[in-house]
């Protein structure tokens, strides 16, 4: 799909958009669009914070995290992500929803926007991930809250697999 005729789609949950990303072949490997300024998530109404990359290990799970003011963009080049939503807003039309999403490469790559006050966290399938978070106002530790994996604010279990057991030459 060409980055110009990628249009925004909203989702479930208010206020949280996916946009088909173009990855281009070219030889030696793909180029992966990232931002660009028509692209219906841009601008970012504040203007620009930061992009950061987590690295994600397989089978690890990083939640539950909720920003109270800042806006982000995710987008997964490298591996593939389950990103879940929770809607704790109060005001929302989707108070109370859960939303899963793919992150990845090659089936579903594309951003994922999320708005201030939604809880999120995700995990890796199948091998390591990268997650590009592009956000809309620089980190300030102060401007986020955490909850615990299993907190029973949040309606989503992630399946957790248990520790592989050792192998017996270890």
């Amino acid at each position: 799909m060409d980055s110009l005729e990628s249009v925004a789609q909203q989702t479930g949950i208010a206020g949280v958009l996916w946009q088909e990303l173009a990855v281009i072949p070219t030889q030696g490997g793909p180029v992966l669009h990232l931002l660009r300024s028509e692209y219906p998530l841009m601008p970012f109404t504040k203007g620009f914070g930061e992009i950061y990359f987590s690295e994600v290990l397989e089978d690890q799970i990083k939640a539950w995290k909720c920003h109270r003011s800042q806006t982000q963009l995710f987008a997964v080049p490298v591996g593939l992500l389950k990103v879940v939503l929770f809607d704790a807003r109060q005001d929302s039309p989707s108070a109370g929803q859960v939303q899963e999403f793919l992150l990845g490469r090659p089936k579903h790559y594309g951003l994922l926007k999320i708005p201030p006050r939604i809880w999120y966290g995700f995990t890796a399938l199948g091998g390591n991930a990268l997650l590009c978070n592009c956000a809309d106002l620089p980190h300030d530790p102060t401007e986020s809250e955490r909850r615990a994996l299993d907190d029973p604010f949040i309606p989503y279990r992630f399946p957790i697999k248990p520790a592989s057991s050792p192998r017996p030459d270890q």
